[in-house]
């Protein structure tokens, strides 16, 4: 890559293609590390660890992640069609530095790092701090992405992705709306459901029946897509979580907080005051999609039963 004037990695190529034909970007080579292993692996031994040439459908298909990392699941479950996730990668998707970029805001709320490599060796950059404007990440001249690394998170934790858009088939998102929530319970008690009605009941009314066990936020992140430069994070909507007791009214609250640090502007897909509104919705149904994964855990299929 050093010794390779204007060349560009390339992996899925599902982003890199578009962008040749039409013209945004003239890269004079390409350097493929498709079949490269070591850039493709899952390892869920501590936390999870996986490589920058991991396939959206590799993270779709693995039970683990579904269960202890759900909000990435949901991105990944609902990018592009099967042919499209069958090649894009995770590093690809992350290192276009797209605003709407479906996995970002779930790897902002995981806490990943960057695992980078390069010519002056390795290190590791907070996804945070990755994110330098539209196309522009962190990555120095001739570096790779390797991975990334997300830490191990707490039993009481859940976490969901929303991605609204004009349809439900292989479309950008108008806005994409990532949570994570962990929570403390009195010593003794017990969240998750223990009959059938509690698998039924919508989480409104088991939130309600749970009052009086003081289900307290412990730690919390927001992540929100397409409403500024990069994704961000609403970390004044995260602080105003931590130490509260969940409620769906305290969730209303944080979702206003939430809109009121996003910087939309208006685009073909959506215009600005448009997505601040939704932004108060999606937060709001992120966090309670979140504390159902913790409650109702051993669900196949995580249905739309906000209310």
């Amino acid at each position: 890559m050093a010794t390779l004037d204007g060349a560009q990695y390339i992996a899925g190529g599902t982003d890199v293609m578009v962008l040749i034909r039409q013209k945004k970007v003239n890269p004079k080579n390409l350097i493929s590390i498709r079949n490269i292993k070591d850039l493709a692996y899952i390892d869920t031994a501590k936390g999870l660890k996986f490589g920058a040439a991991t396939t959206h459908s590799d993270i779709d298909g693995h039970e683990i992640i579904k269960r202890a990392y759900s909000a990435l699941t949901d991105a990944t479950s609902h990018l592009g069609s099967w042919q499209i996730r069958n090649v894009a990668t995770v590093g690809g998707n992350i290192c276009t530095a797209a605003p709407s970029a479906d996995t970002a805001c779930p790897l902002l709320v995981l806490d990943a790092m960057v695992s980078i490599i390069g010519p002056k060796g390795s290190r590791d950059v907070a996804l945070d701090d990755f994110f330098q404007g539209p196309g522009k990440t962190a990555l120095g001249q001739g570096e790779l992405v390797r991975g990334f690394v997300i830490p191990a998170f707490g039993e009481n934790t859940g976490s969901a992705y929303i991605k609204h858009t004009r349809r439900q088939a292989m479309d950008l998102p108008i806005l994409g709306v990532a949570t994570r929530i962990t929570i403390s319970v009195k010593s003794g008690s017990e969240v998750r459901c223990k009959d059938m009605f509690c698998t039924i009941d919508s989480i409104a009314n088991i939130l309600a029946k749970l009052k009086d066990e003081e289900l307290k936020v412990e730690d919390a992140r927001i992540a929100m897509g397409v409403v500024a430069p990069t994704p961000v994070r609403a970390k004044k909507a995260e602080a105003a979580l931590k130490g509260k007791i969940v409620s769906p009214e305290l969730f209303e609250e944080i979702g206003n907080i939430a809109a009121s640090e996003a910087k939309p502007r208006d685009s073909i897909r959506g215009e600005a005051w448009y997505r601040s509104e939704m932004i108060k919705v999606l937060v709001k149904r992120a966090l309670i999609k979140s504390i159902d994964r913790i409650i109702r855990p051993d669900e196949a299929i995580y249905p739309e039963r906000l209310w």
